[in-house]
């Protein structure tokens, strides 16, 4: 779960945008506001009483409780917090906020660094001491909703909920079926993006204009560009130091990611694809993978790839391309953001173009993408007061993200992120899509009026405009969000192209799934990378085969099981 938060942390601290998911629970607690539910006793009273008498007064999402209450968490925190005049995760902006403005105090039960978040809620899970809100992953949902320790939000959300909550969670029909169970809405889900995720190739143009190469538009003019990065000097330093494409012991995950490089084959690794029968596949174990791992084994052969790339982590692998040692890399939306920014501080002449995914052969390359619904905000059943945490959301989207957001008091300020520390902060999106926001600053840009924009795309107007007048810092705001960025890629082919390949399976985790996918992935990462490194090609044959023998052939079932139930 470590590596889904850390993943989300990146998304969220360098896109700069936040929007928060919360919990509720049972909705015959109310709170103790002036506009709750009538108390047992006032219901005796007007039992007797005429229909028009008996209605219950209308509820205000926004009412403070008076007196204040107190409601339960855990947390996870990590380096990157940091805190000015006194302020700690347990008093800061946003809990005297919760407290003054909704009458709500928030204790902590406890409160880890994220790598050990996921552990930590494993046993508290296991000893039933169970806090009134606290965030889990599919797994642990799953768990406590076969057992009935979640209260059913339906009809708390429906009660209690801002337009705009609603907005954010109605959004994602997928992601909010993977928060449902037996019928009732158990979580709040995160976002359902399916674009944030979607690999990009980011290329050095300054290097493209120097070897005199052009734009790659195919996988052949990828393949070329690589190896002229490689072996021609583009850094004209005299010493053969650079390398075509940016790689990590990890494979996958945002940043540097093979998955785009593999799409461009038509393969799709750890994702579900549907096949010409209708039937859910895994793809990675189907033959266009097979492909898609000789052509890097190639590529490492040929120095195009560091070979030291094996031991690095992502990091490592940033450093290598930020001292501009590396001429190309398939990551994700937010990779101007970091790593990329960091490499034009260093070198502000230094130039990188964002391009969609080079295909293989005359078909057009489909980007792939999952949304990686595994964190979801839940309350234990029984909590007294489950219809705060629909209010804390409330609040959290108002500062955040409506017209009366306060960006400068509540996101960030002079370097530090007051975001994390809402309870519910970890990157859950915005009602319209970040899509929609960079055609907003793209329109305002354009214009010269930025009076349309919320104060979301506000800043990202303020940055690009910075950014215009020369202020490099603002660099990878203006590649993600402005003209030619990532966003301008990913609207004009994956979505007005119809290229995403979508993750067809996005279900709660099977049971082989629970008990075999740790096998089944760490397997993934160990064929492809000996692969890569040089081991026989036929290799492929014999991993698909261990894939279903430990547990590959059990899951498929599975999710086709899921799938013909949703059919």
């Amino acid at each position: 779960m470590r590596k889904k938060l850390r993943n989300r942390g990146i998304a969220v601290s360098f896109a700069l945008l936040l929007a928060v998911t919360t919990a509720c629970g049972n909705n015959n607690n109310t709170g103790g506001n002036n506009n709750a539910t009538p108390s047992a006793e006032a219901t005796s009273e007007t039992a007797t009483a005429t229909p028009a008498e008996s209605t219950a007064p209308a509820i205000d999402p926004a009412a403070k409780y008076d007196p204040p209450v107190e409601v339960t968490a855990v947390r996870y925190t990590d380096p990157t917090y940091k805190f000015k005049d006194g302020d700690t995760i347990e008093n800061n902006v946003w809990s005297r906020a919760y407290e003054e403005e909704l009458g709500i105090k928030i204790k902590y039960k406890w409160i880890v660094n994220g790598d050990q978040y996921g552990q930590k809620m494993n046993l508290t899970i296991t000893s039933g001491d169970l806090p009134d809100i606290f965030q889990v992953d599919s797994l642990q949902f799953r768990q406590l909703a076969e057992a009935g320790q979640l209260e059913d939000l339906t009809q708390l959300v429906q009660d209690y909920g801002s337009d705009l909550t609603k907005a954010m969670i109605d959004r994602g029909t997928n992601a909010k079926a993977a928060a449902t169970y037996d019928g009732k809405l158990l979580a709040i889900p995160p976002a359902e993006d399916y674009l944030g995720s979607a690999p990009l190739l980011f290329v050095r143009t300054d290097w493209l204009k120097k070897l005199n190469l052009p734009e790659p538009k195919t996988m052949e003019d990828f393949i070329k560009v690589a190896e002229a990065f490689t072996t021609q000097d583009p850094d004209g330093n005299g010493k053969n130091d650079t390398y075509g494409l940016a790689a990590s012991k990890d494979l996958f995950g945002g940043y540097p990611d093979f998955s785009g490089f593999m799409n461009g084959f038509h393969a799709y690794a750890n994702i579900w694809v549907k096949e010409a029968s209708g039937k859910l596949v895994n793809g990675s174990i189907q033959p266009e993978m097979k492909n898609a791992l000789a052509k890097l084994q190639e590529l490492y052969k040929a120095g195009v790839i560091d070979k030291e790339f094996g031991v690095k982590d992502g990091g490592k692998a940033a450093e290598l391309q930020t001292a501009g040692k590396v001429g190309m890399s398939f990551g994700a939306m937010w990779n101007p953001l970091w790593p990329l920014q960091d490499g034009i501080t260093k070198d502000p002449n230094a130039e990188w173009g964002v391009f969609p995914i080079p295909s293989v052969d005359s078909t057009p390359a489909k980007a792939q993408s999952k949304a990686d619904f595994n964190a979801f905000w839940v309350v234990k059943k029984g909590a007294a007061h489950p219809e705060a945490i629909v209010k804390l959301f409330n609040l959290y989207n108002e500062k955040i993200i409506s017209e009366k957001a306060e960006p400068a008091k509540f996101h960030s300020a002079d370097g530090i992120e007051f975001f994390k520390y809402a309870l519910m902060q970890g990157g859950f999106g915005t009602p319209q899509g970040l899509l929609s926001v960079h055609k907003n600053v793209v329109a305002a840009l354009q214009a010269g009026d930025a009076s349309k924009l919320n104060p979301e795309e506000k800043s990202y107007y303020d940055k690009i405009v910075l950014f215009q007048g020369g202020d490099k810092a603002n660099w990878g705001t203006n590649k993600v969000f402005g003209e030619g960025g990532s966003w301008a890629v990913i609207g004009a082919n994956y979505v007005d192209q119809n290229l995403l390949m979508k993750s067809e399976f996005f279900g709660a985790p099977t049971p082989e799934m629970t008990a075999k996918q740790a096998i089944l992935d760490k397997l993934v990462l160990e064929t492809f990378t000996k692969i890569i490194l040089g081991a026989p090609i036929s290799e492929f044959d014999k991993f698909v085969g261990d894939w279903n023998k430990l547990g590959g052939e059990k899951v498929t079932q599975e999710v086709n099981e899921w799938h013909a139930q949703r059919s």
